[in-house]
């Protein structure tokens, strides 16, 4: 009796709770229609808005437009539109995945304080859009309009507005240069490197780059000019220290007195074809205490360092990294020049006199191109390590300095060349570990003795 008893009090229990649940599940289907959609919820035309601003993470940012957009805080901030159009942009078309109608507990998804809420407003209308939490089955953001639902979107729109206000500014510009006519240098080493199509000086068909020397034109090594200028492209400033800068700003960053001035004539090419002649412009220093103690010979590393960047006349200026100062400033005649003591293409070679430890040799060529063929006496020659040898003597530094010790070898090398017949290269005795090359009489570079060495044994093997 007391078994069957019991059993009846647990039906009524069940009973109950069945009940309960289905009274649940009924009113929760009477407070929110859950469905499926691909609705447009919103349409909001970027070009009529007058006024945005959004909150989150206790951050809030306002902007408004006057003809252009204006930042509410300081209207001296340079506003990037472009980025605050992409903002809007997502709302002209605005679509949900899932509605949820009637709510009535904003709080289950995250609503109640929103993640992010965002302000918009145009002449006729303003628009709240709240950014509640995601969906823990499908990760999609719970969004609200104002109307009552709530919505699940694929595309979050937290995803752009978690921005600070530095990600906002309009950054100056670096330009890729395309067609140089010249770069002037103002600093430590001041001077103009022009560009001249028809190379009638050197020997190397590459030579673009020259700087004048009283009656000469000396010539700069093509691939380093346009490695330094894609240094500048890509420099892309964003880390700007002030967007309104003054004398005393400039005078707090040592700008006011730059280390180094680059000022590139290019001509640039608008989406229509046309082309105009612009000058870019940058400025770089380090900091005004940091340039005290380098002059105070205190020594620094990359890690160190603390410079600035200014373009043109910009109000912007930028701390830029060590490393980027430092390619900055390998702006110098000896920066950009050649470092190869021998700069001739070896194609253009016809003949060569080695003089070693007292002893000349001839090696002559016959044919041209591919066909070329050298030889030493009546032997024909593998001319490869020689070549090699030769094209490897590279400056580990320069130098005006000239020789006062044993030559080592010379060579006179002979070329098919409408400009340079004749190159003559000494290698003399400097120290333990390097050997000063003169090229036509002129002291030019230290070069590391083992390549001297090298070039050596690359004869020795022709003519022992």
């Amino acid at each position: 009796m007391k078994r069957a008893k019991r059993i009846y009090v647990l039906l009524g229990v069940l009973a109950v709770v069945c009940v309960a649940a289905f009274a649940v599940v009924h009113y929760q289907e009477e407070q929110e229609r859950i469905a499926n959609t691909d609705e447009v919820i919103l349409e909001v035309d970027p070009d009529a808005v007058e006024s945005l601003s959004w909150s989150y993470d206790d951050q809030s940012l306002a902007f408004h437009k006057d003809e252009h957009w204006i930042y509410d805080e300081d209207e001296a901030f340079p506003v990037d539109e472009e980025k605050i159009n992409a903002l809007l942009e997502q709302f002209q078309s605005f679509g949900a995945s899932f509605i949820i109608e009637d709510v009535t507990d904003f709080g289950q998804y995250g609503l109640d304080d929103p993640a992010c809420t965002i302000d918009i407003a145009t002449a006729d209308t303003s628009y709240e859009i709240q950014l509640g939490d995601f969906s823990t089955m499908d990760a999609q953001r719970y969004v609200s309009i104002g109307d009552g639902n709530v919505y699940l979107v694929q595309n979050d729109p937290m995803d752009s507005f978690e921005v600070t206000i530095q990600d906002l500014i309009q950054n100056d510009e670096t330009p890729d240069f395309d067609q140089v006519s010249s770069i002037r240098f103002s600093g430590a080493d001041s001077y103009e490197a022009v560009w001249q199509e028809e190379n009638t000086y050197t020997a190397c068909a590459d030579d673009h780059y020259f700087v004048q020397e009283g009656d000469a034109w000396l010539p700069l090594d093509t691939s380093r000019v346009e490695s330094y200028l894609n240094t500048i492209s890509s420099l892309d400033p964003d880390d700007y220290v002030t967007y309104s800068a003054g004398e005393e700003d400039l005078d707090a960053f040592g700008l006011d007195d730059p280390e180094l001035t680059v000022s590139v004539q290019y001509t640039a090419e608008d989406e229509e074809g046309n082309q105009t002649a612009e000058t870019f412009t940058i400025s770089v220093s380090r900091d005004p205490a940091e340039r005290e103690a380098t002059a105070a010979e205190t020594e620094e590393t990359e890690e160190d360092i603390t410079a600035y960047v200014r373009i043109g006349d910009s109000k912007i200026i930028y701390q830029i990294a060590g490393t980027s100062y430092e390619k900055l400033m390998a702006a110098g005649y000896d920066d950009l020049r050649h470092r190869e003591v021998f700069t001739a293409d070896f194609g253009d070679v016809t003949g060569l006199e080695i003089t070693l430890e007292g002893s000349t040799y001839q090696i002559t060529s016959e044919g041209t191109g591919d066909d070329k063929t050298f030889s030493y006496g009546e032997e024909e020659l593998e001319i490869g390590d020689l070549q090699s040898a030769l094209e490897s003597l590279t400056a580990a530094s320069f130098t005006e300095e000239s020789p006062d010790q044993k030559e080592e070898i010379s060579l006179t090398v002979t070329l098919d060349n409408e400009n340079v017949q004749e190159i003559r290269i000494q290698l003399y005795r400097y120290d333990g570990e390097q050997c000063l090359a003169v090229v036509d009489g002129e002291p030019v570079s230290l070069v590391p003795r083992s390549s001297v060495v090298d070039l050596i044994e690359a004869v020795n093997a022709i003519v022992l």
